[in-house]
């Protein structure tokens, strides 16, 4: 695991605008999350909604599944799905990771032990799981240290923002001399445009 003070020097020594982010605002907190299905289901919930919508439908599941493990929610109607604010796709990309790790297809707790490309090459082959939620599944909650998930939409903005960057291949290439701490450049970057919000890390 990378420490925050290597990484935090690395990039202020290496772009100037990361030693101006944190004279500004201060360090970023660094979110975790935990690993397993429940979390990539939430993350499912969270594909082009707000963080808030996504945790109020995820409670209101819960209720249905107090105990949210795979076999359980395989057991859910899709009709219980929908009366919790599930739409009819995220419940099949839902029951379809469920099915997945039941059937072993997939095993969640075996990927902290696999290297990055190895986690997205097993997640991207589960329907409804795309870069972005792999992106954020291997930032919180197995740490990765050199992720830069530019399919955010705040971290597009920021970057075209503050390094006057508009098109994601030329991003993809700037953004390199930033490994291999981009998650930690990611952070701070979610910092800067949030505390510029008066927003906080959810």
């Amino acid at each position: 695991m990378y420490t925050m003070k290597k990484a935090i020097t690395y990039l202020s020594k290496t772009d100037p605008i990361f030693k101006a982010i944190i004279k500004q605002y201060g360090l970023p907190t660094i979110p975790t999350r935990p690993q397993g299905f429940a979390t990539l289901a939430l993350l499912i919930l969270e594909q082009q909604v707000s963080i808030d919508s996504a945790k109020a439908t995820f409670g209101k599941l819960l209720q249905i599944v107090p105990i949210f493990i795979p076999a359980n929610v395989l057991d859910i109607t899709d009709e219980a799905f929908r009366k919790a604010g599930v739409s009819r796709q995220k419940t099949s990309y839902i029951k379809g990771l469920a099915l997945a790790i039941e059937n072993n297809e997939i095993n969640l707790h075996s990927l902290a032990q696999k290297p990055s490309e190895k986690v997205r090459e097993q997640l991207i082959a589960l329907k409804g799981i795309g870069p972005w939620t792999i992106d954020v599944y291997l930032m919180f909650c197995l740490q990765a240290p050199d992720i830069l998930p530019l399919g955010d939409i705040a971290v597009v903005n920021t970057i075209k923002e503050l390094w006057s960057i508009a098109d994601k291949q030329a991003m993809q290439s700037f953004t390199e001399q930033w490994a291999p701490y981009r998650s930690m450049a990611t952070f701070l970057i979610w910092h800067y445009y949030l505390c510029k919000r008066n927003r906080k890390m959810p």
